[in-house]
């Protein structure tokens, strides 16, 4: 029998990524698909720019990614590691996808404090456990953990 996956090893390893987009003048989230082993099958960057996509979240975009190229039953074993708390879309995106678990840093109620009202991230203050709740199959959440340190990358980055 496997070990456990490394949540906070996984996390961290989004919020470098987070930090990797923010250097290359994308916005500051990242995502990153483990099986249930905790090994990591893609990482996506936010894809916001260079054509401002809206709906360009890391995790949406994630999903997407798994939902094309990987099998039913690798997905019934995964877990979305993400830098900020799935918003309604990407939380969607994710129960579509058939994921089993979500594990986030940053939450949307103090990622909102931080962006305020920014054109670019107008955000969407819901929390992904209500959207899972609607659906007919659990999804596991995990967070916010590590929350300062996934706050840390967004300091100075929404003007």
């Amino acid at each position: 029998m496997s070990a456990a996956p490394d949540h906070e090893a996984l996390l961290r390893l989004c919020f470098e990524e987070a930090a990797a987009a923010r250097a290359k003048g994308m916005h500051p989230f990242a995502a990153l698909l483990a099986d249930a082993d905790g090994e990591v099958l893609m990482i996506q960057h936010n894809a916001y720019m260079p054509d401002h996509d809206a709906t360009g979240h890391a995790e949406r975009v994630l999903m997407t990614r798994a939902s094309t190229s990987l099998a039913p039953e690798i997905l019934r074993g995964a877990t979305m590691y993400t830098s900020a708390e799935p918003c309604a879309m990407c939380a969607g995106a994710a129960y579509w996808v058939g994921i089993r678990r979500v594990v986030y840093g940053l939450s949307e109620s103090r990622l909102k404090v931080i962006t305020g009202n920014h054109p670019e991230n107008p955000t969407l203050d819901l929390p992904c456990r209500t959207v899972f709740a609607a659906g007919q199959r659990p999804v596991e959440v995990i967070g916010p953990l590590l929350e300062d340190e996934a706050a840390a990358v967004h300091i100075g980055a929404w003007g």
